[in-house]
């Protein structure tokens, strides 16, 4: 199963940056042995719509048209909170289903559009405080290489 982390905005070089990039790494590497072929990241614009659920809407058929028919999961404030093992749990019966491709869906500044929410197979979040976006993309990469551990009985998680 190739899993597809869908972004809103840009990452610029950075810190964060290279910390997700160093997760996304590791999940590629140790990902094959629990059925993950890969992971990638794709990123659109930031809409430029003067209305906040114009932009929204317009964001949320962008990452539509990228999911291609694989199960979303939603990164957003109002999901499920998640224990590490239960995360796991989510993408390892979605690579037991057979499925093809999983798609880790983060909106922009003003969240996801409740259309894209609702199509979601889930919807996490990372606590209720607000994260800034590029520590939320580094933290769903650690999170998912976690994911990974946890399915393949690596010491990295410690419960």
């Amino acid at each position: 199963m190739q899993i597809l982390v869908l972004a809103v905005g840009r990452m610029k070089a950075g810190p964060e940056a290279d910390l997700a990039a160093r997760y996304l790494e590791r999940v590629g590497k140790a990902g094959r042995s629990v059925g993950i072929s890969g992971i990638s990241v794709r990123e659109i614009a930031e809409s430029s719509a003067s209305r906040a659920d114009d932009r929204k809407a317009e964001e949320a058929a962008s990452l539509k048209k990228l999911a291609a028919g694989y199960p979303i999961v939603a990164l957003d404030e109002t999901g499920r909170n998640l224990s590490s093992e239960d995360f796991a749990g989510l993408i390892g019966g979605e690579a037991e289903k057979g499925v093809s491709g999983l798609c880790l869906v983060i909106g922009g500044p003003d969240g996801l559009d409740a259309s894209l929410r609702e199509e979601a197979i889930a919807a996490i979040a990372f606590g209720r405080m607000t994260w800034p976006h590029k520590l939320a993309r580094a933290m769903l990469a650690e999170q998912v290489y976690r994911a990974v551990t946890i399915l393949s009985g690596h010491p990295y998680h410690r419960a």
